[in-house]
């Protein structure tokens, strides 16, 4: 093994690891916009108050499926780029208040996040920075006003809030004060986790695919923060930010749409998303726009179920694990009393100290043959690497790490066969 001259290692909070530990979210894009087809962001068209009125809103079924998915965590857009609130703010008309539904008497944030914690799913929202209003944008300082007062009730009025996610696309060149804001979020919700911008805990992966690349590293100078710009934000120095992937169940419609329901993706989609993204060790939180009725539309939830039970099929039953592993400083190695077919391992770094392996390798001995055959080659492990390769018949199998920085540990190791 190689050993790199050590540097100082960012290292993660508590609360960033357990963030990890999620690795799979739901998005929920729903508003205004879910009842104006084809309308797209800063378009200009106007999409009054009036339009909106899900009659058959059920935060539960959201919820329900998310859970049943084995969905740890979701974001519901509360605020998005149109300026629309979900919740009946004081700082706007252009709220849940000046609506038809529940004839103004409606809170979509508290029906969402009451139905989170009934199913036991983290509760994130999603707040855009920018504004379509004009006026109020345009001014810094009565807009850094209004961001704080507005925010402060969805991040005081709700109980408890996980995630608050800044979605970058329309401040490209906006200054924000984000010290006064970021103090002001953290005094309001001290454990909240925030994604993308001004104090962030975790960022943006850098496109909507629902992919990362490779090598993944947890620890990053700069940070991606919107679609519309290759520009960087630079950070005060290098930190421990973990990655996000995001992606659409439909090809192109972030909210519902009646034109689409022919590209929702496939379960074979999603694993390829999945492997593409939890396996490479970032989050991926999956977007379902709620229909018209407030409701996640039945072949969407098929998809995302389906997911899981193939998740399920192919990673619930190991043919060996970590406790039956040999470690010594280079390799963890797993011997067969009889021959085993196997197509992939998962492995997990120990990061509560850092990332510390930079290159493995997986060999296997195959059978009769007793050479090692190296099948894998990769760079980071960190939170999750699915190692896949085509099915072999083994009397062995070793990872084998080629470059570290300092002492590393595995938390866990599981080798499995996928296709019978």
């Amino acid at each position: 093994m190689n050993t790199l001259n050590r540097v100082r290692l960012a290292r993660p909070s508590g609360r960033q690891l357990e963030y990890q530990d999620w690795e799979l979210g739901l998005f929920l894009h729903f508003g205004i916009r879910t009842f104006y087809e084809g309308h797209r962001d800063w378009d200009g068209k106007p999409m009054t108050a009036s339009g909106f009125n899900p009659k058959g809103l059920d935060c539960g079924q959201w919820a329900k499926t998310a859970a049943a998915a084995g969905v740890k965590y979701a974001v519901l857009t509360a605020k998005h780029h149109d300026g629309f609130a979900l919740w009946p703010s004081r700082y706007t008309d252009y709220s849940v208040a000046n609506t038809p539904w529940k004839n103004g008497k409606g809170d979509v944030v508290r029906e969402y996040v009451e139905a989170c914690r009934l199913y036991g799913v983290k509760v994130g929202l999603y707040y855009s920075p920018a504004d379509a209003n004009p006026r109020l944008y345009a001014d810094g300082k009565e807009y850094d006003d209004y961001f704080i007062g507005q925010i402060g009730e969805i991040l005081s009025g709700y109980g408890e809030i996980d995630v608050l996610w800044f979605d970058g696309c329309g401040s490209e060149g906006h200054e924000y004060d984000w010290v006064r804001i970021t103090r002001e979020i953290r005094s309001m919700q001290p454990n909240v986790l925030i994604f993308n911008m001004g104090d962030p805990d975790f960022r943006w992966i850098g496109n909507e695919a629902g992919m990362a690349p490779i090598p993944l590293w947890n620890t990053v100078d700069a940070v991606d923060f919107s679609v519309n710009t290759t520009e960087k934000q630079a950070l005060a120095e290098s930190i421990w930010l973990p990655a996000e992937c995001d992606c659409m169940m439909r090809d192109v419609n972030w909210f519902y749409s009646d034109a689409d329901e022919d590209t929702v993706k496939s379960v074979r989609e999603l694993l390829g998303i999945y492997y593409l993204s939890v396996g490479r060790g970032a989050n991926v939180l999956i977007n379902i726009g709620p229909d018209r009725q407030g409701l996640l539309p039945k072949a969407d939830c098929r998809s995302l179920l389906g997911l899981r039970a193939e998740l399920d099929r192919r990673f619930g039953d190991p043919v060996a694990t970590l406790a039956s592993a040999s470690l010594d400083a280079d390799a963890v190695s797993w011997q067969f009393s009889q021959p085993q077919r196997v197509d992939h391992i998962v492995l997990q770094e120990d990061l509560k100290d850092g990332e510390h392996i930079r290159r493995f390798a997986i060999d296997v001995v195959g059978n009769p043959h007793s050479q090692p055959i190296t099948v894998w080659e990769g760079c980071n492990v960190g939170h999750k690497a699915i190692c896949h390769f085509p099915q072999v018949k083994v009397k062995s199998l070793t990872v084998r790490i080629l470059e570290s920085n300092g002492a590393w540990s595995l938390r866990s190791g599981s080798v499995y066969q996928t296709e019978r």
